[in-house]
């Protein structure tokens, strides 16, 4: 595996909690948080453009109220 190039979301704050994206492979995306660094989790582009779409349209905001 290629080495893990991580860059910070332009979304994060400048403070500690950050959300980090690493794209080793053009087939893989690693995921995590400044919090928990050791926690990575990994996901496809198509998965996670799904994802995105649907956080972005509200139709994962029932999870928050549960």
């Amino acid at each position: 595996m290629p080495a893990r190039a991580w860059r910070k979301s332009s979304y994060s704050a400048q403070g500690s909690n950050c959300v980090y994206v690493a794209a080793p492979t053009p087939e893989d995306i690693k995921i995590r948080e400044s919090d928990d660094p050791d926690v990575i989790l990994t996901t496809t582009p198509a998965c996670l453009s799904v994802f995105i779409r649907a956080a972005k349209a509200g139709e994962l905001d029932h999870v928050a109220n549960a």
